[in-house]
Order: structure tokens, then C-alpha cells, then sequence
């Protein structure tokens, strides 16, 4: 180790000599290109209100879960990093106790992507110059404050400071969009907001009840009939098109679109309204759950057909793993997992009603790589409204996104791609994930071009689609 700590110009590019300096010469070629980032979960109250961020450990430690749960499997506790509710026994609220904390599991992430995502935090963009451990983490704790003290390091500087062209955050069916009004008229293009209605499919959530209720508030449409719960959702994904939306997020347990018959889907419905504490009704079977979430799947599906959201789904993930770590500190803290996916029967519905429609566009993401080469490749390299999504969550890393283009791009090629799209709370790691994927990228093309199987003039192309044309094209109002 150096007395400074740097970062090697050729990392995650190919160690062999031959394709390396290919790998390197793509890779230039597209450093620099404009970030589009559109499927984040950074608070849009970040760029709406400019405020500075308040310390390393909340801007990097705290919102960050795959760094924490890392930390929890080695035997920290969420509290102790600052994750869940303040009256948590063991909470630490001192944010450079929390770093310390950090620092001194940084072994713990070696050859894991979050090492490569934080290593680029800290040296590129912080100019953090040692290597976190329990011994430096104050020196790295105060070289970030001091960076974070600039108005320089501001969110909507770091926008330009990224080089993010635009960038999607992640908001209820609800949501006022108030902030993202604010925000058209100050940053025009640069922040828009994405729907995300997965609260009020489930009926079996123990908060769509009151969901529902928001749901009617920000419609202004009553929700306590099937007739009136459709027309709001309407509402409300006409509201955030007006609001400069492109897309719609979907994150069920399965791939199931089967519609139902409305009269079933009405009764099934007005069960589930008339269930639970305020009604007299009986709660709706796991069964019958399963099937009124797969029936609005297609009711969502064919409501883009008419406003143009593009539909971005991720089924495949068992939510709160742990369900007692969820009730105690919140959603997104009891350990996703993921399950075995199953797209071709799935995705049937929707791809044999709107799968040629020239107003329908739907991108497809599994962290169940098994099903890329069987099932999402071929389906999306036939289906016109159909783009294969990223890999990422469990899979944007380099060895398992070199396995994406080794199972996909000879059945879908790359043009029935998204492009790289990454899946982030902790906002200074989207250039770095996108870094990584161009380095990635870079490698696999290189590859190509060393067997001559591409000329290089095509695989610059290529990288520069991936990086950031194909994802322009693929959220693009159709």
C-alpha cells in the first residue's frame, strides 16, 4: 500500500494483454458520456430543497443496504449503524461512530461490488487519499466533511458534478409531486418522477386500506369501488405524465399477468375492502391475492398503452425475508431475497394483448439469472415492446454482469436491450456504478473485437449505446 491512496486506471477491465488495450480504447471512448440514470430511489426532497448533506455517515453508511447488510452479517446491528427508528435499544446517533463502524469492516467487502462503488466514492469523488480501516476512519470521516462543507458538493451541483443528464426517482401513486413541479420549472428535463403504485395492488398488505384512502385524496377520486380505484390510478399516472414521468415501477413476488373477468376482479375487490379491521367481510386467500395482483399487472400494462409510462417489472424477490427486522426498523430493512422466476407463462398476457403495440413498452428485469438465456432473451429479442433490463440489485457486479452479456446478446442481440440502468438509494454511487458497467462493457466488447467477431469502430458504438443511447431509447414516450 502507498502512502497515497489511488485507484488503478485499468480496473475491472480484462488482466489478459491482448484484449486489455482494446478494452481501454472503448472504455475512453466513453468515460465521459452523459449519465441517464432512471430507475434511483434518492429522495426527490434532496435536489427539490439544495440543502447540504449532513454528514458521511448518513450521506454514505445509513441509506446504503447493501453496505449495511454486509455489516449485519458479520454481526453488527442495524441501530448501531443508524438504521430504524431512533427509540431502538442500541441506536447510535452519532454519525462518526457509525463510520468508525464502517471503516472497520471494510475487509468484509473485498471483491464485492459495493468495494468497487465505494472505492470510487472515496478516492474520484471525495479525494479521500487512505484506505478505510478502524485506524483511518476519522482522517476518512473528515476528508469527506470537509468536501461536504463545499457548496460544490450540493445535490444539484453534483448533478453536474456526475455529469447526469437526467435522472428518475422513485414515488408513491400519491404523491403530491410537488417538488417535482418545483423542480421542472428549476432543473427543466433533469429530475422526473416514476410511478410506483405496488402499495395499493396487494390487497393483502396490511396498509392498502389506508393506502387506498391517500390514493382517493390525491385523486380526488372516491377508491371504496373497483370502478372508482381503476379511475383514480388513472388520475393519478396522468398526473405524474403531466409531471414530465416516463415510467412506471413494479416490483411484485411473481411474473403472473393473467387477467381475471371484471365481475370476478370487482368482487374479489370489494372482499378485500370490506375484510379487515373497519369491515365484516373475510380476507381474501393467498390464492386469490396472487391473482388480483397479477390481474392489475395487466390492468397497468394496458393503461400504458394509453398514456405511454413505460412499465419497468422485477418480479422474483421475496420482500422482508425477515419479517420481524421489518416491523422493528422499516421497510427495505428486513433482507430481500431472491426466488426462482418464471417469465415465459408469466409474461404470456400481456405480451400476446400488447407485446407488437407500437404504445407499449416494457422493460424486464430478474435478479434469477438462470432465466436470461431461456426465457428473457428470447422473449425480448422477438416481442417489439419488450426490452431486457440490466442486470442488477443482486447482479450488478462485474463477474455477474459479464455473465449477462455472455447469456443474452446472441439470442436478443443489444438493441433489444435497456442499456445500463442502475437501482440506487445512495446517490454518490451512480457514477460509479455506471463506471463500472462501461468498464464491463468495455471488457466483453473487447473480446469480441479480439476475436473478430466485431471491428472496433462497431464495439465503440456499441458502448456508447449501452452507456447511454439505448437508455434514452428505451424510456422514451412511445
Amino acid at each position: 500500500m502507498t502512502d497515497t491512496w489511488t485507484l488503478h486506471p485499468d480496473r475491472a477491465l480484462p488482466a489478459d494483454p491482448v484484449t486489455r488495450p482494446i478494452a481501454r480504447e472503448i472504455y475512453a471512448a466513453v468515460q465521459h458520456l452523459p449519465i441517464v440514470s432512471m430507475h434511483g430511489h434518492v429522495d426527490v426532497t434532496a435536489f427539490a430543497d439544495d440543502e447540504p448533506f449532513p454528514d458521511p455517515a448518513q450521506l454514505l453508511v445509513v441509506p446504503d443496504h447493501y453496505l449495511t447488510r454486509m455489516l449485519v452479517s458479520q454481526g453488527a446491528k442495524l441501530p448501531e449503524l443508524g438504521v430504524g427508528p431512533a427509540v431502538a435499544p442500541g441506536f447510535e446517533s452519532d454519525p462518526r461512530e457509525i463510520f468508525r463502524r464502517f471503516c472497520a469492516g471494510w475487509k468484509h467487502f473485498r471483491g464485492t461490488p459495493t468495494r468497487y462503488w465505494m472505492e470510487h466514492e472515496l478516492v474520484e469523488i471525495f479525494g479521500v487519499t487512505v484506505r478505510p480501516s478502524a485506524e483511518t476512519a476519522d482522517q476518512v470521516y473528515d476528508q469527506i466533511a470537509e468536501r461536504l462543507a463545499d457548496p460544490d458538493f450540493r445535490p444539484r451541483a453534483l448533478l453536474d458534478r456526475f455529469g447526469i443528464e437526467v435522472i428518475a426517482t422513485t414515488d408513491p401513486a400519491w404523491s403530491t409531486l410537488d417538488e417535482h413541479t418545483r423542480l421542472a420549472a428549476e432543473l427543466p428535463g433533469r429530475v422526473l418522477p416514476t410511478f410506483r403504485p405496488d402499495p395499493l395492488l396487494h390487497p393483502a398488505r396490511t396498509t392498502w386500506r389506508d393506502d387506498l384512502e391517500k390514493l382517493a385524496k390525491a385523486s380526488g377520486i372516491a377508491t371504496d369501488s373497483y370502478a372508482g380505484y381503476l379511475a383514480a390510478l388513472r388520475e393519478r399516472r396522468a398526473a405524474f405524465v403531466a409531471a414530465g414521468g416516463l415510467a412506471t415501477d413494479h416490483g411484485h413476488f411473481s411474473a403472473d399477468t393473467t387477467p381475471l373477468p371484471d365481475e370476478v376482479a370487482r368482487a374479489l375487490f370489494e372482499k378485500a375492502l370490506a375484510a379487515g379491521p373497519a369491515g365484516d367481510g373475510t380476507a381474501l386467500s393467498a390464492a386469490e391475492e396472487a391473482a388480483f395482483s397479477a390481474h392489475m399487472l395487466f390492468q397497468m400494462a394496458g393503461m400504458a398503452t394509453e398514456d405511454g409510462l413505460v412499465m419497468q417489472f422485477h418480479p422474483g424477490v421475496l420482500r422482508d425475508h425477515d419479517p420481524a427486522v421489518a416491523a422493528a426498523f422499516g421497510p427495505d430493512k428486513g433482507y430481500d431475497i431472491p426466488v426462482t422466476a418464471e417469465f415465459t407463462q408469466g409474461l404470456r398476457p400481456v405480451l400476446e394483448a400488447f407485446g407488437n403495440s407500437e404504445t407499449f413498452r416494457m422493460i424486464a428485469f430478474t435478479i434469477d439469472e438462470d432465466v436470461y438465456s431461456r426465457e428473457l432473451a428470447p422473449l425480448a429479442g422477438v416481442y417489439p415492446a419488450l426490452r431486457l433490463g440490466a442486470p442488477w440489485w443482486f447482479l450488478d457486479a462485474p463477474d455477474a454482469m459479464r455473465r449477462f452479456r455472455e447469456a443474452a446478446t446472441e439470442t436478443a442481440g443489444f438493441s433489444n436491450m435497456s442499456g445500463f440502468v442502475d437501482d440506487t438509494r445512495a446517490f454518490c454511487s451512480i457514477p460509479a456504478r455506471h463506471d463500472l458497467a462501461r468498464r464491463v462493457d468495455a471488457g466483453y466488447l473487447a473480446r469480441l473485437v479480439a476475436e473478430h467477431r466485431l471491428d472496433l469502430d462497431e464495439a465503440v458504438e456499441t458502448a456508447a449505446d449501452l452507456a447511454y443511447h439505448l437508455p434514452k431509447a428505451a424510456y422514451a414516450a412511445r
